[in-house]
């Protein structure tokens, strides 16, 4: 279970995207509703709506269907690419390494799997360990492994993922929940709409 620090540390990432699937929907009920006031009285119409939430369904459960199965390559990519980002390090200031001192900074960890990734790297041939993995603020830990944090940040970064998943999941399935009770009301009303013609006929 993530430290209450660690959940602080994720807190306005969790926050951002809940906001963004919130918006999400709002935005897909509201034009929902304004193309069913438009198109209330035409079936064809409701059943091509009802097609266009389905399609976007089946989309997104695809996509999480993708997201699971191949969830051990993107942990491998994840880790692949956070270690040639400590191979390329420099203090320039470009994004990889400033992706790589922020992910350090804020987890407060060092390295890939631990602190010891970094005597393979050229920069701590030049200049030893980045000042993003001290335990302490503003200190030059240079080579001294004492100043550093041991811990390696693939694994509070999948520790964190994994803690938060169970959120992500309940939202998702929240959506996922609007998007179907759409597209039963838009087929039901084109149902009644299409016998209510043939009665008048």
């Amino acid at each position: 279970m993530a430290s209450p620090s660690r959940r602080l540390q994720t807190k306005p990432v969790i926050t951002c995207f809940k906001s963004v699937l919130l918006i999400y929907t709002f935005i897909f009920w509201i034009t929902g509703v304004i193309f069913l006031a438009t198109c209330r009285a035409s079936a064809w119409m409701l059943k091509l709506y009802a097609m266009f939430l389905t399609l976007v369904f089946l989309v997104e459960l695809v996509a999480a269907i993708v997201g699971f199965v191949f969830r051990h390559e993107i942990k491998n990519s994840f880790k692949n690419n956070y270690e040639k980002a400590l191979k390329q390090y420099n203090s320039t200031g470009d994004y990889r390494s400033h992706a790589v001192d922020k992910i350090q900074n804020t987890l407060h960890c060092c390295g890939v799997t631990d602190y010891r990734d970094w005597t393979d790297t050229n920069y701590y041939s030049e200049k030893g360990f980045p000042k993003s993995c001290c335990k302490l603020e503003d200190c030059t830990p240079q080579r001294d492994a004492d100043k550093v944090n041991n811990e390696g940040c693939f694994i509070k970064v999948m520790t964190i993922i994994e803690s938060e998943m169970g959120v992500v999941a309940g939202i998702s399935f929240g959506v996922a929940c609007f998007q179907l009770i759409g597209i039963f009301l838009a087929y039901c009303l084109s149902r009644a709409i299409t016998n209510n013609q043939y009665e008048i006929v």
